[in-house]
């Protein structure tokens, strides 16, 4: 079996032991003599899978005990109603960074007011922009950012100062690829599909006095105090993933953690920006302060010439590096699973590219 090096912004590269293992147990899950995928949620022996995912989740990141973790389905594009459905009265402040705060954004507007603090749409959101403490509400419900924006490939490199405002954070394309301090965070939510397993289950961690604040015309599904009191088990949640999470968390401490995460992603992001720096022929679309460890955006500055690129690239089993149509060029997604190797892979055949023109 020849196994490529998938590129995608997601679903996205997994870690080759966590799909042994999962190869391993798909029939039959310890001594119980079936699929994860086929036991029931309210059995035992899920009860301990998820309880273990939660566990380890909390462990690697340094969970607070007063913060819940919740498993839900939908997408975190839910979350970007379900958030001022619970946590909105009258007004929040956000800053604007690309496609996704964009869609949060249109969301909450069902509900509120929202207070544009900054954004970087003049220049294609390609930096983040400055925050001007002035601009801020403070009388604002919460403050809304996304860590890191897969299309553009740019990111926060420090959490912004809200005046006690609870920040919101959309980490889904960088959870778990840097340290982060999650008592800075009211509420942390993120897709798994990018860092933590497979599509269909979204990850929200929420401070224990932000549940319960949703009106009583808030669906049932959509309150946060639902999931939290049943212990995500209000309904049948996402089980698969949610075990695959967990092997992926376990994964991750083998490693060190999240700070020996963060230093292999620091190594590919430094190997890639080092030759996109020096390259002749390629170059990067974000400016350097504010550039991803997760989403390397590039191009050659010829349409015809990124095409040829994106094609022979896939010859060499590197895949799925063609940028997003709103962007074009080409974008390597290097997730936490993406090994050293296959960055190393991608710059060797950019350069050979680049010397054959």
């Amino acid at each position: 079996m020849n196994r490529v090096y998938n590129f995608s912004a997601g679903p996205s590269v997994m870690p080759e032991s966590v799909l042994e293992k999962v190869q391993g147990e798909v029939m039959n899950y310890g001594d119980s003599g079936m699929s994860v995928m086929e036991m029931s949620h309210r059995s035992a022996v899920y009860q301990s899978i998820i309880d273990g995912t939660e566990s380890s989740l909390r462990d690697i990141m340094g969970i607070p005990d007063n913060y819940k973790v919740l498993f839900l389905g939908g997408g975190a594009s839910t979350q970007f109603a379900m958030i001022p459905m619970n946590l909105m009265k009258k007004k929040i402040d956000m800053v604007h960074t690309g496609v996704w705060s964009k869609k949060a954004m249109a969301e909450a507007k069902r509900f509120g007011e929202v207070n544009v603090v900054a954004s970087s749409e003049d220049k294609g959101f390609t930096y983040i922009p400055e925050l001007d403490n002035n601009t801020f509400s403070p009388d604002a419900d919460y403050f809304h950012m996304t860590t890191n924006n897969t299309i553009y490939g740019t990111k926060f490199t420090q959490i912004p100062d809200t005046k006690g405002v609870d920040i919101v954070a959309d980490m889904s394309s960088n959870i778990l690829s840097e340290v982060y301090d999650v008592s800075k965070f009211g509420l942390i939510f993120a897709g798994a599909q990018k860092n933590m397993g497979p599509a269909g289950v979204t990850v929200v961690i929420i401070r224990e006095d932000l549940i319960g604040k949703a009106g009583d015309d808030v669906p049932t599904m959509m309150n946060y105090k639902t999931h939290a009191e049943k212990g995500s088990m209000f309904n049948t949640p996402p089980t698969f993933p949610i075990y695959v999470c967990g092997l992926v968390f376990d994964w991750i401490k083998s490693l060190g953690g999240v700070p020996g995460i963060q230093k292999i992603n620091e190594e590919k992001a430094g190997m890639l920006y080092d030759y996109l720096d020096n390259s002749k022929l390629f170059s990067g679309t974000v400016r350097k302060q504010d550039r991803s460890l997760m989403n390397v955006p590039f191009v050659t500055g010829d349409a015809d010439i990124d095409a040829q690129f994106i094609k022979e690239a896939g010859t060499k089993s590197l895949i799925n590096i063609k940028g997003h149509r709103s962007v074009g060029g080409m974008r390597a997604s290097i997730y936490n699973a993406m090994p050293v190797e296959g960055v190393k892979a991608l710059v060797d055949f950019m350069k050979e590219f680049e010397t054959s023109r």
